[in-house]
């Protein structure tokens, strides 16, 4: 039974995985070259957010890897420290 819903997870994750794929490219390499004018272009946001929201998660990502590895580094400094006296 914990397979079919881990197999159901798993297909849930790739649909939404290939939607947010398949929306980004269209959006960054096909809606540049369609008229300000088509009714196309009020499904997409302005341009300057495909270059900041990658960026933004990117930031966010970085610092929440080194924040955990710091967290963990002081964690196991301290239980070394209670070990050596």
């Amino acid at each position: 039974m914990a397979q079919l819903n881990d197999k159901a997870v798993g297909a849930v994750l790739l649909a939404i995985g290939t939607f947010v794929f398949t929306y980004y490219s269209i959006w960054t390499l096909v809606i540049p070259f369609v008229d300000v004018e088509q009714p196309i272009r009020k499904l997409f946001p302005p341009q300057w957010f495909a270059i900041a929201i990658p960026v933004f998660l990117l930031v966010v990502g970085v610092t929440g890897i080194f924040g955990f590895l710091s967290f963990v580094m002081l964690q196991s400094g301290k239980k070394a420290a209670k070990k050596s006296t």
